[in-house]
């Protein structure tokens, strides 16, 4: 049982793109930021340009950009693009028929899966990474101010 970081790394990977204002970026620049391994940055990036969120430039000074404008990309389209569309799965194996829970476990929980899943695509749905953008630059700007905060407080003393 584990989980899947593809989709983090993937909204990190376009995050950066969008600050990049159409300067293409190298795989092994963005692996920097996202701090794993060129090869892992540029399978997301396969991943992410066939689904039509990232296209290359070639050659020197070449590198990855954003195939759309961040606020027509919504947080859904990433998922989709990056992972196996199943927040929750069941079973590796079929439980034991012998066992009451073993017998209905899946049925019972069918359903309260597929509502889990339809709300977090609804959730991803109605966000872009143009919001996501926007909270990382209040979120510096807010860092920054804290930051000139502390300094004028100290040079007070």
């Amino acid at each position: 049982m584990n989980t899947s970081s593809r989709f983090a790394f993937a909204v990190h990977v376009l995050a950066l793109l969008a600050l990049q204002e159409g300067a293409p970026l190298s795989s092994e620049m963005i692996a920097g930021s996202v701090n794993t391994n060129p090869a892992l940055i540029r399978r997301l990036l396969t991943m992410l340009a066939n689904a039509g969120l990232t296209s290359s430039q070639l050659g020197a000074g070449g590198g990855a950009l954003l195939a759309r404008e961040p606020q027509a990309i919504n947080l859904l389209d990433i998922y989709r693009a990056v992972d196996d569309a199943q927040l929750f799965a069941m079973h590796r194996e079929e439980p034991n028929p012998a066992c009451m829970v073993g017998r209905h476990i899946q049925v019972a929980l069918r359903g309260i899966i597929d509502d889990a899943q339809r709300a977090m695509e609804a959730s991803l749905a109605a966000r872009t990474l143009d919001q996501v953008v926007d909270e990382m630059r209040h979120s510096e700007r807010k860092l920054e101010r804290s930051k000139s905060t502390r300094g004028a407080s100290s040079a007070a003393r």
